[in-house]
C-alpha cells in the first residue's frame, strides 16, 4: 500500500472540509448527489466516447496502482541480469533457454528466447525496441483517460452550475425549491474543478511515474539483451546494471 496517495488523497478532503467549517459553512452543502452525478457520470461519459472501450477499462484497472504501486524490481532484475551474464559465458547462450523457460515476465522471456534462437544482435534490438514501443503506447493510452477526465472535469462542472440555475429560474414562484437549485449550480462547480485538481490530474502523473519507470527497466533489459548476444565485455553490463540501480 502506498500510503503517500492515501495521505494525499485524505489531506484534499480535509482541506476542503476545513475551509468550508473555517468560514462558516456546513459540510452537509457539498453533499449534493445530483450535482456529483452530473460531473462524475458526465466526465467518464466524454472520456469513453474518445477512447476506446478496451482502453478505458485497462485505465481503470490502473487506478489501483496509486495505491498499490508494483514492486521495485531493480533488485531482482540486476540479479537475473547477473546470472544471465555469467551463464552465457560459462556455458555458451543455448545455457540461457533454462532461464528463459523459468522467466515470469514476458519481455524479458521474449529477450532470452531471441537470444536462444540465435537471432542477430541488431534485429534482436530492433524487435525488442519494437516491444517496449508497443508496451509504453498502450500504457499512455490507458492513463491518458485520467489527463482527459481532468480536462473535460471542470467544463462538466459549469454544465452542471448551468443546469442547476435553470432549475432556480423555473422555481422562482417556489422559494423553497431555490436553495437547492443554487446549492447544485456551485458545487458542480466546485466538485468539477476540485475533482481535476485533486485526483485525476495527480493520478495521471502518477501513474506515468510508474509506466516511465517500467519503460526504463524494459530499455535496460533490452540492451542488457544486445550486449550478451554480441559478447559484449561484461564491464559493460555491470554498467547497465549501475544505470538501472539509479532509476527512481
Amino acid at each position: 500500500m502506498d500510503w503517500a496517495s492515501v495521505a494525499g488523497v485524505l489531506l484534499a478532503l480535509a482541506g476542503i472540509i476545513i475551509g468550508q467549517t473555517m468560514e462558516g459553512g456546513k459540510i452537509s452543502s457539498l453533499l449534493q448527489p445530483a450535482a456529483f452525478a452530473i460531473v462524475v457520470i458526465g466526465t467518464f461519459g466524454a472520456v469513453l466516447l474518445q477512447t476506446r472501450f478496451k482502453t478505458f477499462v485497462r485505465g481503470i484497472r490502473m487506478l489501483r496502482l496509486v495505491f498499490a504501486p508494483p514492486q521495485d524490481s531493480r533488485a531482482a532484475l540486476a540479479r537475473d541480469i547477473n546470472a544471465w551474464n555469467q551463464a552465457a559465458r560459462r556455458d555458451g547462450l543455448l545455457s540461457l533457454e533454462r532461464y528463459m523457460l523459468a522467466s515470469k515476465d514476458q519481455f524479458n522471456t521474449k529477450g532470452l528466447r531471441l537470444i536462444v534462437d540465435g537471432i542477430a544482435p541488431e534485429k534482436l534490438r530492433q524487435l525488442l525496441d519494437t516491444e517496449i514501443t508497443a508496451y509504453e503506447t498502450a500504457e499512455r493510452q490507458a492513463v491518458r483517460i485520467w489527463e482527459s477526465a481532468a480536462g473535460y472535469s471542470p467544463t462538466i462542472g459549469i454544465l452542471g452550475a448551468v443546469l442547476g440555475l435553470i432549475h432556480v429560474m423555473e422555481n422562482l414562484t417556489d422559494p423553497s425549491k431555490l436553495g437547492s437549485g443554487i446549492a447544485i449550480a456551485f458545487v458542480s462547480t466546485i466538485y468539477g474543478v476540485g475533482l481535476a485538481n485533486l485526483f485525476f490530474y495527480p493520478i495521471a502523473n502518477k501513474l506515468k511515474a510508474i509506466v516511465t519507470q517500467a519503460v526504463h527497466q524494459q530499455e535496460i533489459a533490452a540492451q542488457v539483451f544486445y550486449d550478451i548476444a554480441t559478447g559484449d565485455h561484461t564491464r559493460v553490463i555491470e554498467e547497465r546494471i549501475a544505470t538501472l540501480m539509479r532509476e527512481h
